[in-house]
């Protein structure tokens, strides 16, 4: 298979007039433009140019074949020069995807990112599922886990928090919880992981450690689920700050026995497919989620 670069090459030296000028304007070796003219030459069985200690003079099938290369030459440089302006500017179509969770949060820094470059398309799709990045052409993706090893690149937004929260419905009907142990005669809401119940809550304070058990008469492996139960009135819900951060604000939730430290939720990670090089808009919007998105999780 002929090599474009070699015919790019051959195109040069015809235009300069010789390997030597031909390598002062490429910036390489004069034996290295020999060999791959040589290489060309032996690919396609004929010689291109007669060489002589004067000149270079064209075969008459190096005639035919300089037209082609010349095209080839521009065409190279037009790439390089579309993938230096691609890389000088964000634009271009960022496909970007993330757990249900994660979304309240998501959408207005994706938008803020429009509004900062306009040229930028997203293509967001919400997966609680683990999406395949390169089979699916996936630029970024968010996941809040602890990450196995893989031929991605990860890179740590946050350890999300955990917080205690209710509906003010609910505190009003049962009252305000004011050490750890009031959590044991409340009603919680409990994540349900390979069938079972996390009923043991771990709470911190002035470096003592406390664990309640607790009970509960609505369970979900969908943490989405609790949040909307726990909105309704149904009791109170531990948690990654991250997947109500919007409830908080709004008030439909509200911090539970806040005087106190909970351990570390799942870390939040921005991952993308390991590559040579990185797209400019790629590198961009993950530089821009580590100073945004997570700032105040």
């Amino acid at each position: 298979m002929l090599n474009p670069q070699h015919l790019a090459v051959f195109a040069t030296i015809v235009r300069t007039g010789s390997i030597s000028k031909a390598a002062i304007q490429l910036g390489c070796g004069k034996s290295l433009l020999s060999r791959q003219l040589a290489a060309l030459e032996q690919n396609l069985g004929a010689r291109l140019l007669q060489r002589s200690t004067r000149k270079l003079t064209l075969t008459e099938i190096g005639e035919q074949v300089l037209h082609e290369a010349q095209r080839i030459e521009t065409a190279l440089a037009n790439i390089e020069q579309m993938a230096g302006q691609h890389q000088q500017e964000v634009r271009g179509r960022l496909r970007v995807t993330c757990p249900m969770p994660a979304v309240a949060r998501l959408v207005p820094v994706m938008t803020e990112f429009c509004r900062r470059y306009p040229h930028i398309d997203f293509a967001l799709q919400v997966e609680d599922r683990l999406v395949d990045l390169i089979a699916e052409q996936i630029d970024v993706a968010i996941r809040v886990a602890h990450l196995d090893d893989s031929n991605l690149i990860a890179r740590k937004l946050v350890d999300s928090q955990r917080i205690l929260c209710a509906a003010p419905a609910y505190l009003a009907s049962a009252g305000h919880p004011l050490v750890a142990e009031d959590l044991s005669r409340h009603a919680c809401l409990l994540y349900i992981n390979a069938g079972r119940a996390n009923d043991e809550w771990t709470l911190l304070q002035h470096g003592e450690t406390r664990k309640v058990r607790v009970s509960s008469h609505f369970q979900s492996n969908n943490g989405m689920a609790l949040v909307a139960a726990a909105c309704s009135g149904a009791g109170i819900l531990l948690i990654d700050r991250l997947i109500v951060s919007k409830h908080l604000q709004s008030g439909e939730l509200v911090p539970v026995l806040d005087n106190y430290q909970l351990p570390s939720g799942s870390p939040v990670y921005a991952v993308y497919p390991a590559r040579d090089w990185l797209a400019l808009k790629t590198a961009t919007f993950v530089a821009f989620l580590q100073e945004r998105l997570f700032s105040s999780v």
